[in-house]
């Protein structure tokens, strides 16, 4: 009787965890002034989350987003505070300025609530302490996410580079991110008004787009940071951006390799690519899906092999499910994964000592 008994409780144990991990994440959204929401309000229909609540006082903004996505305003609270007490989330998406991040994190962490922010993890060396302590305190998950992370093409650079070794070591990155520029591309106005602010966003093209070459060379680099960090900034358009910069070149040194970060809001063409160097030939990530292999012969010869990929399979291939994957324990971080939060940190530390170096006109030396 007894064994029978245990098995029983085995058998509901076991379905209980089942269903518990069928059940979608309970998902507050804090904020909606950041245009990447979107992408949040697209993923709800995979089943992975809920959405359960959304933060936004602005109620003008709040019914443009009910209307496009058929959800009603009593579903929008006006702060983190009524929205937690009426709904309980498991977690909480950060769709508002950077500067708003650690305000979000002195929020939910002390409750037990996960979070995600949008790249990059906070406006400053300060700010991102004191999320990592809070974090790190109440054991919480605070993940950054970045549009880059789900492309195949990274993922199958990483493993062309540092696992297969089809190039040998790396010496040299070239990262170019960005675009002709938050008002050239009709960006909402809510979202203009801060991602132009220094104080809200930290900076202009070298924070917006800085942080996509400095959380891949962070990865690559397998969590090494760079012995210095060396940066100019201009602004190419006064009329546009008149606070903060809209172009950012930043040097990476390591021990044997060195790293170009190409920020702009003035590139003509949007763009997020990489091409890794290495001692036997090239990796380029022309974009999301395309991967080119070129390998040495002579002086100036190469063989090429290129790839057009798929999408990666669920749930690397959204940053919502993979939130959801990771809370519930289905997946694990790797050490400096892309949205991890050792790995934000080196970000926020490479971008810091960039605008330092920028404003100086001298290079940065980083603490090991």
């Amino acid at each position: 009787m007894k064994r029978i008994t245990a098995l029983l409780g085995i058998m509901l144990m076991l379905t209980w965890n089942a269903f518990a991990q069928e059940k979608p994440l309970k998902v507050g959204v804090i904020g909606l002034t950041h245009t990447h929401v979107h992408g949040i309000f697209g993923s709800e229909g995979r089943g992975d989350i809920e959405i359960v609540g959304i933060v936004e006082p602005n109620k003008e903004l709040a019914q443009r987003y009910a209307n496009m996505y058929k959800f009603s305003l009593e579903k929008v609270y006006n702060s983190m505070g009524e929205l937690i007490e009426a709904k309980h989330p498991e977690a909480v998406t950060a769709f508002g300025t950077i500067y708003d991040h650690l305000k979000i994190v002195e929020t939910c962490a002390p409750l037990g609530i996960h979070v995600t922010v949008e790249k990059p993890l906070a406006v400053s060396m300060d700010h991102a302490r004191k999320m990592e302590a809070l974090a790190k305190k109440h054991n919480i998950q605070l993940l950054t996410n970045y549009e880059t992370t789900w492309y195949p093409s990274n993922q199958k650079a990483y493993e062309l580079v540092n696992q297969d070794k089809v190039i040998g070591d790396i010496r040299k990155v070239i990262v170019r991110d960005g675009h002709k520029g938050p008002k050239k591309i009709g960006v909402d106005s809510e979202f203009l008004e801060w991602l132009t602010d220094p104080e809200l966003n930290g900076g202009g093209a070298i924070t917006d787009f800085g942080c996509y070459g400095a959380n891949l060379m962070t990865w690559l680099m397998k969590g090494k940071k760079p012995n210095s960090v060396t940066a100019i900034t201009q602004q190419l358009q006064a009329e546009n951006n008149p606070k903060v910069d809209d172009e950012a070149i930043i040097i990476l040194q390591y021990d044997s390799a060195v790293a170009l970060i190409q920020a702009s809001w003035n590139w003509p063409i949007g763009r997020k690519d990489m091409e890794i160097y290495g001692l036997k030939g090239v990796v380029y990530a022309d974009n999301k899906k395309d991967v080119r292999v070129r390998i040495s012969e002579g002086y100036d010869g190469f063989t090429e092999d290129a790839q057009t990929l798929e999408e990666r399979k669920a749930p690397y291939d959204d940053p919502f499910s993979f939130l959801a994957a990771v809370i519930n324990n289905e997946i694990k971080l790797q050490p400096f994964d892309l949205s991890s939060l050792e790995n934000n940190m080196v970000v926020v530390e490479i971008l810091d000592a960039a605008i330092r170096s920028a404003k100086s006109n001298k290079t940065i030396e980083l603490k090991h």
